[in-house]
This record gives structure tokens, C-alpha cells and sequence, in this order.
């Protein structure tokens, strides 16, 4: 896919918010909405904040959750979800609730009290649409009664299939209360729209902050640095892992929290630990020669965070040709090989190291990519804005 395919890719998306007529749009100077973020319990903004302005959030992030925060600067009032004092016995009903339902119900109605006031709710996981969606249905409160709700899905797809009976009921049961189904990827989108034919849905691709970047140089050392990065339940470790044993010519390492330290045993030039801050992440951004994506089948474009700090550092990317990430990065950005390959990523790294100025080139243009506007943290958010504004007005005029 080509930059013009992946531009024509969001301008269907910018199209389709914009479907309900350009007059349900609020032009300038018409008065703000009103944004609710519904996140997890532990996404609370204030200890977002806090582990922000310490450096210990891990990752190219924000300083409010998401970034969500940057809808102040685009019109918008925004407030946040926040976590609440509760007792072991209250815990432990909330989250064994959570176990039964698969979303947490009583952290979302906790917020009602702010919730209750703001135009549209926006979420970030099928975890939290479900238990927005759930609030609203226990209270009856029907399209019209209620702030308009932008549900982000990202698992639930890949899980639908596992997913038993009962909890694939109640999610069509609450699917009527999610004004708007968002995706992270293409694959995913499509997959939503014919499991629930009613809901509308739409692909946001998701960005991070772009203000800070590196410009990509040539890498040639030897043996060629290979960085992976990622906790994604989707991480296909065990197939990088073969791509570079009794290979001295590569140096892996992988930080995360989820790869199992064993599969480093015995292999000299493989490497497990986790980054414990920021100064350590960009210090290995920094040596890298690569930075490898492998990946299990998934539709949620995973790894798409990754790829996007990639990109930011000036550093090739080789990556699992899975999940849609080519809706961010073309075959111009990125090597993508087969799922479950180690051949193919192996020989990846092997162009990557005989060709630093090629890989380079390919750097800048995942870079140029990222600042182009189409795909960074800005886009994101601005993209929720204006899908509020299209869901909105009509509700104010009708």
C-alpha cells in the first residue's frame, strides 16, 4: 500500500463523520461540548500525571491519558474519569463483578454524578464501552436522555469467538446504548460491522505525540542492534526469538514485561528485561539498528504504538504483517513479513544490514509519515472531536 492509498484510507473516514451533512457540524464560535472520558480504574488522570511528570510512564505519552486532554485546545471541555476510595470487601465485589461481565460496571456507575452532564462520553476499551453502555441501560436512558456515547473496541473482536454465550448476549444487549463503535484498525472495523449490523462504526487510527523526534541516520554496526518492545498479548516472541539464534550477526533485545525470560536461556545475543523509564527507553531507541514488531494473528492493529515511537526515533521497523498496521505504515515504511516466519524476518534484518542508506530512506519516510499530521496524537483526538460534533449537533437542532 502505497502513501496515497493509506491517505485516501482516512480521508473515507474523515468523509464518513461528516455524513450526517456538513450542516451537523458546529462551525467556530458555537459553544463547547461537553467530554467525558470513561477509562480504566487505574487510569486515573491525576496518578497519569504524576507518573508523567516523573518519567516513569513509560513510552512517548501525553501528559493527560491518550491525550484525550488535547481536545481543551480543539473546543471541548473535557473531564476524566477518577478512581474512587473503596473498602477490600467493595473491591472484591467490583471486581469479581468485572470476572462475571467483563467489564467494570460499578467503576462506571461511580462517575454518573460528572458523567451525567457532558454532551458525549468517550472510552478508550470494550472494557469501559460495556460499562458506560450498562449505565445508561439500568437507568433507561434512551438516545435523546442521555450524553452520546464514542465506544473504543479493542480486543473484542479477537475475543469474540472465545467469548462465551452469556457475555456475547450482553454485549449485543448494550450495543444499542454505543452511538459510535471505534476501531483501531480497518480489520477490526469490518469485522464489528457484521457482528453488530446495527452499531455504527468507524476506524480511528490512533496516534501519539509527534512534537519530539529524532531524524533517522545510518545505522551500521555490528552485530545489527535488534530492539522489540511491547506487553501486547499478541507479542509472538517464540518467532523472533528463532529469527536470531546462532546468528552472532544480530544482538536482540527485548523489553517487556510478558516475554518469558527462558527464551533467552542459552542464546548469547538474546536479551529480557523490562524499561524501568524513559531515559532507558530512548537510550535503546537510540543504538538500535532495528526495531522489530513480531506478532501473533490479531485485528487491532497491535503493535501500532510501537511502530509509531519507531517511527518518531528515526529507526527501521521490521514487523508481523498482521492487525492492519499497513493502514499506518506502507510496504514503502516498514518490512512486513508472514505471521510466524522466522525466515522471512530474519532475511528482513539481513537487507537492513546490508543496506543502511535503504534503510534509512525507509526511516524518513515512516517518519515523514508520522509528521505529516495524518496519524500522530493531534489526529487522534481532533478525529474524536469532530465525530462528537457530527453526533451532536443534530440531537441540539432536533
Amino acid at each position: 500500500m502505497d502513501v496515497l492509498d493509506q491517505r485516501s484510507r482516512l480521508q473515507q473516514y474523515d468523509e464518513a463523520v461528516l455524513k450526517t451533512g456538513p450542516d451537523a457540524v458546529r462551525h467556530a464560535g458555537a459553544s463547547k461540548i461537553n467530554v467525558f472520558v470513561h477509562l480504566a480504574s487505574d487510569k486515573d488522570a491525576a496518578r497519569w500525571k504524576a507518573a508523567y511528570d516523573a518519567g516513569t510512564l513509560v513510552g512517548v505519552n501525553d501528559e493527560t491519558p491518550y491525550g484525550y486532554g488535547r481536545a481543551v485546545d480543539m473546543g471541548c471541555n473535557v473531564t476524566f474519569s477518577t478512581s474512587h476510595a473503596e473498602s477490600l470487601a467493595a473491591k472484591v465485589v467490583r471486581l469479581a463483578l468485572r470476572v462475571i461481565t467483563g467489564f467494570d460496571y460499578i467503576h462506571a456507575r461511580r462517575q454518573w454524578a460528572a458523567m451525567r452532564d457532558a454532551d458525549v462520553v468517550w472510552t478508550h476499551t470494550e472494557s469501559q464501552t460495556l460499562a458506560v453502555a450498562a449505565v445508561f441501560q439500568r437507568r433507561g436512558l434512551q438516545k435523546g436522555k442521555r450524553p452520546m456515547l464514542v465506544g473504543q473496541t479493542v480486543w473484542l473482536c479477537d475475543q469474540w469467538s472465545r467469548m462465551g454465550f452469556w457475555r456475547r448476549a450482553l454485549a449485543r444487549k448494550l450495543m444499542p446504548y454505543v452511538d459510535v463503535l471505534s476501531f483501531l484498525s480497518p480489520h477490526n472495523r469490518s469485522l464489528a460491522e457484521r457482528l453488530f449490523p446495527g452499531t455504527r462504526c468507524e476506524f480511528i487510527p490512533f496516534g501519539i505525540p509527534a512534537e519530539k523526534f529524532e531524524k533517522p541516520r545510518m545505522r551500521s554496526d555490528a552485530p545489527l542492534k535488534i530492539l522489540a518492545v511491547g506487553n501486547d498479548r499478541h507479542r509472538d516472541w517464540r518467532t523472533l526469538v528463532d529469527a536470531v539464534i546462532d546468528r552472532p550477526e544480530y544482538a536482540l533485545t527485548i523489553l517487556s514485561a510478558t516475554a518469558p525470560a527462558s527464551l533467552a536461556a542459552g542464546h548469547d545475543n538474546v536479551e529480557i528485561h523490562q524499561a524501568r523509564s524513559n531515559d532507558e527507553l530512548r537510550r535503546h531507541f537510540a543504538e538500535a539498528g532495528v526495531v522489530c514488531v513480531p506478532l501473533s494473528p490479531n485485528f487491532h492493529a497491535s503493535g501500532i504504538t510501537v511502530m509509531e515511537e519507531a517511527a518518531l526515533a528515526g529507526v527501521p521497523m521490521v514487523a508481523t504483517d498482521t492487525g492492519g498496521l499497513d493502514a499506518y505504515f506502507g510496504q514503502d515504511c516498514a518490512h512486513y513479513v508472514p505471521v510466524g516466519d522466522a525466515r522471512a524476518m530474519a532475511d528482513a534484518f539481513a537487507r537492513i544490514a546490508a543496506d543502511p542508506q535503504g534503510a534509512r530512506d525507509m526511516a524518513r519516510r515512516a517518519q515523514s509519515r508520522m509528521l505529516s499530521g495524518a496519524i500522530d496524537a493531534d489526529s487522534y483526538i481532533r478525529r474524536h472531536v469532530e465525530l462528537s460534533e457530527a453526533l451532536i449537533a443534530p440531537a441540539a437542532t432536533g
